[in-house]
């Protein structure tokens, strides 16, 4: 056990920063499991699980428990798998962009200064 009050505080610190990360780790472990299963399983409720997983991933890369790249390479497997399964995660909707009038250039006044 540390002597020095600094390093007692930094114990202190250490614990409550390895609880929080042990249960970001742990849900984002529990959301993964629940989505492979819901995904062999060929249940309805992948596209949920889906949306549960990425959150996880999203809040374990943004409290840097996993490092951003390794999120995002878990999400893209995420959703090939979520497609491979045939789910209905993967709904590519393309908004049609709408054509908008050329307006005519405003003219500006030239103020003159006195």
């Amino acid at each position: 056990m540390p002597i020095i009050r600094s390093a007692k505080k930094r114990v202190r610190v250490a614990h409550k920063a390895a609880v929080r990360n042990s249960k970001t780790k742990r849900s984002l472990r529990t959301a993964l499991k629940s989505f492979q299963s819901s995904v062999t399983g060929g249940k309805k409720d992948a596209t949920t699980e889906h949306r549960k997983a990425q959150s996880a991933l999203d809040k374990a890369g943004k409290k840097n428990v996993m490092h951003k790249n390794k999120v995002a390479r878990k999400k893209r497997q995420l959703s090939m798998a979520a497609k491979a399964a045939g789910s209905a995660t993967h709904r590519t909707t393309v908004k049609k962009a709408t054509l908008k009038k050329p307006t005519a250039a405003k003219k500006v006044s030239k103020v003159k200064k006195s």
